[in-house]
């Protein structure tokens, strides 16, 4: 196990906003390199100078941004074809940007050469070297991001090899090997990156991207054969398959190698800066992905969860708290009584109940699921559920009745959808109208508005998922429909799902879970409170 210092370099803002979906207002760049700085990332790429006023004006804001710990870079490319430095659009940008560190990309492939820039091996080499040389010579620190260079190696090594010597010798301080296509494999990434090793001596990057699923594996192997930087992006945005994700690349080096990356204190800090990444550009996270997903450290067979519950080590290859996650278990047709026992726990319930309540539990469970009910995403309800079966579940409120109507005008107007809720809350009834986009909304306005006199508390809850499943579509419309919601009150989030032969029904057992659920948990917090006193 080494603990050599690894240089970490974050292109989420350059290379990860060239993803699809992915784009960053002037602020939420400013906040991600706030995020990045505080992580402790070494290097932060913040666009490509000059090549729109957007991001130029970037550079210009975060000058005002004192950095505690990582350098700012501007991204640029080698001057262009017979064209002195003093004229080429961009260049100059590049210190115009005000960073103390550039990055240029360069070819290194000769089919490239030929093909995109149209010009002879000898003209690129001049290009290379005389915008290191003009970068050196303005007081910048000099990366060389050598385009497609695995490919131009296995092309021709000679004058790849050429390529980064250009760079080397006017200056350079490091040269970063770029998979630019993702198609390299591993094995070759390590007998290049080795080779490259050997014959320069500056700083070795590597650049992967993940077009062939082995982005994480490539990088690994470019560090075991000698390279000290990795760029990469949160996450792993970027184009077509995206960069290799730090979110992986990070807890391998730093937890599976020993290389040193960030304090242990920030990697413990790794998913909710995931999240928060994602929800900075409003993409949904990937309930999948290694260290940082919801899924991570979730175990659903109950012969693992048994295993879990005597040593965690028996499925888990870390502690999930190393990178700010937790282990959740999983609850379904699948489960034995030590998955019902530990998600009793997981979610308050379980502590005082005896193995026969878990076996009334369980066998609920599955009698419920045989009938479609999913529980996986939807804690709140198996939370109720529990409560419903050992008889300690309070109603908050009693339906007298609800009806829903959707309603068309005309040929070009949009849907109007109304629902009407009668409920009954302390032997009083309070009858309430709400409309909304879709007869879910309506009716999810319809009850909360009714039940606000009661408990003022659920005004904050919102819809923020809303999820339909077709069970059995041999059945067409008579089609069993599963509805899986997610609320949030802006503190915590909870699933509900809700099953029957009419989506709207369904959709109301699953908000009925999800208000029930929030009333629950206010007057846990109140008994907590008066408890305390």
């Amino acid at each position: 196990m080494s603990t050599k210092k690894i240089t970490l370099y974050d292109t989420t803002l350059r290379d990860g906003a060239q993803a699809e979906g992915v784009s960053f207002s002037a602020g939420g760049k400013l906040q991600l390199v706030r995020r990045l700085d505080a992580f402790g990332i070494d290097y932060i790429e913040g666009g490509y100078a000059g090549s729109n006023q957007k991001d130029m004006d970037f550079f210009e804001a975060v000058r005002k941004e004192p950095l505690k710990h990582a350098k700012l870079v501007a991204f640029g490319s080698t001057r262009r074809v017979r064209t002195k430095i003093k004229d080429d659009p961009f260049v100059p940008s590049l210190i115009k940007a005000g960073t103390p560190a550039c990055t240029i990309y360069g070819k290194s492939w000769k089919l490239h050469v030929r093909d995109v820039l149209r010009t002879t091996l000898a003209e690129n080499l001049l290009m290379i070297g005389d915008t290191v040389a003009y970068l050196k010579d303005n007081g910048r620190e000099v990366f060389f991001d050598a385009e497609h260079f695995f490919d131009g190696y296995l092309d021709d090594p000679e004058y790849a090899m050429q390529c980064l010597q250009t760079a080397v010798g006017a200056g350079a301080d490091g040269v970063v090997l770029c998979d630019t296509n993702g198609g390299t494999l591993p094995h070759q990434v390590s007998a290049i990156t080795k080779t490259v090793r050997e014959a320069v001596d500056v700083i070795v990057g590597i650049h992967t991207h993940n077009d062939s699923g082995v982005a994480v594996a490539n990088a690994i192997e470019a560090v075991r054969a000698g390279a000290t930087q990795v760029q990469g992006t949160m996450n792993g945005y970027g184009e077509r398959c995206g960069n290799v994700s730090l979110t992986t690349l990070i807890p391998v080096l730093q937890l599976k190698m020993g290389y040193r990356c960030v304090r242990k204190s920030q990697l413990r800090d790794l998913r909710e800066f995931s999240l928060f990444v994602d929800d900075l550009v409003n993409l949904r996270s990937n309930q999948r992905s290694p260290f940082v997903g919801s899924s991570a450290f979730s175990h659903k067979g109950g012969p693992h969860v048994h295993a879990v519950s005597k040593n965690p080590i028996t499925f888990e290859h870390i502690d999930p708290a190393e990178v700010g996650n937790e282990r959740h278990i999983l609850v379904s047709e699948l489960s034995g009584g030590s998955n019902v026992l530990l998600k009793a726990v997981e979610l308050g319930a379980g502590q005082a109940q005896s193995p026969e309540d878990m076996r009334e539990v369980l066998k609920a469970l599955k009698e419920l699921e045989s009938k479609g009910y999913a529980f996986e995403a939807a804690d709140a309800s198996f939370r109720i559920l529990i409560q419903k079966v050992l008889k300690e579940h309070k109603a908050f409120f009693e339906l007298e009745g609800f009806r829903v109507i959707v309603e068309k005008r005309g040929k070009e107007e949009s849907c109007v959808s109304e629902a009407t809720i009668k409920v009954r809350v302390n032997g009083e009834v309070e009858q309430t109208v709400a409309e909304g986009d879709g007869p879910v909304n309506a009716l999810d306005g319809a009850l909360r508005k009714a039940l606000t006199r009661f408990y003022p508390e659920i005004a904050n809850v919102v819809l923020t998922d809303f999820r339909v499943r077709i069970l059995d579509p041999e059945d067409a419309t008579a089609a069993t429909t599963r509805v899986l919601i997610e609320s949030s009150d802006g503190e915590e989030t909870w699933g509900t799902v809700g099953v029957s032969e009419n989506v709207i029904e369904a959709a109301w057992e699953a908000l009925l879970d999800s208000v029930e659920y929030k009333l629950f948990r206010e007057e846990e917090k109140r008994k907590r409170r008066k408890s305390r006193r």
